[in-house]
């Protein structure tokens, strides 16, 4: 049985798509905050999350960001709000499909539906250990055995795509285009001054790098287990 991740701080409301989305058959978790919610969804990993965009304290746009450092688990959005500017603030956030309240259950039930069919169970974890290190994808933070690591924003995203794609390679050109933006894809001398930030900041001996690995030519890959000596 599919999961799904319900979050919205109405209890009426999360009543109602508890009892509607168990009677079609799925399991259901239920969380009114947004800490709860990432919190459930790295212990459970939801085959699809339906979120409240008007939360207490975290507001849904960070959950969104929160779940999509380390998941790309379906988000189907729920607001009040009908604005254009919220619908594509969520959407550019990390959403996939967007319902304004009121909406009707069956139209809800059958954008799950359709979620699942696009979406796959997720199978990755929120946070990679290593010996030298920690990464918390979702909380966006580096510790290692002195304490937290300050990364810059684009020490970060380098990080981020480079764990997320732990022991495949990734080009210089996808890394250019997905950190800099889709009109960089020649621009190696910005890899290579990045790279040797974050070498400096976590490998155990920066110039003979274990972690994070350079194809030459090619791309860079991270190895969670660091290579025997």
């Amino acid at each position: 049985m599919s999961l799904i991740l319900a979050v919205d701080d109405e209890p009426q409301l999360l009543r109602a798509l508890i009892t509607n989305l168990k009677a079609r058959g799925y399991r259901v978790d239920a969380a009114t905050t947004g800490e709860i919610a990432l919190e459930m969804a790295a212990r459970h990993h939801p085959d699809v999350v339906v979120l409240d965009l008007g939360l207490p304290a975290m507001s849904g746009i960070e959950v969104i960001y929160g779940l999509r450092g380390w998941t790309e688990v379906p988000i189907i959005v729920l607001s009040a709000r009908d604005a254009e500017r919220e619908k594509i603030a969520a959407l550019d956030a990390g959403a996939d499909d967007y319902v304004t309240k009121p909406f009707g259950m069956g139209e809800l039930l059958a954008r799950v539906r359709a979620a699942l069919r696009r979406g796959a169970p997720s199978t990755e974890e929120a946070t990679v250990i290593t010996e030298a290190f920690t990464i918390d994808l979702t909380a966006k933070r580096v510790a290692n055995g002195n304490g937290e690591v300050r990364l810059t924003p684009t020490e970060w995203h380098l990080v981020e795509v480079l764990v997320r794609n732990a022991g495949r390679l990734v080009t210089q050109g996808a890394l250019l285009r997905e950190v800099w933006g889709p009109e960089y894809g020649k621009e190696t001398n910005y890899l290579r001054v990045y790279m040797a930030h974050i070498r400096r900041k976590l490998e155990p001996d920066p110039s003979e790098p274990q972690y994070f690995i350079t194809e030459p030519g090619m791309g860079y890959r991270f190895e969670p287990e660091m290579a025997e000596g």
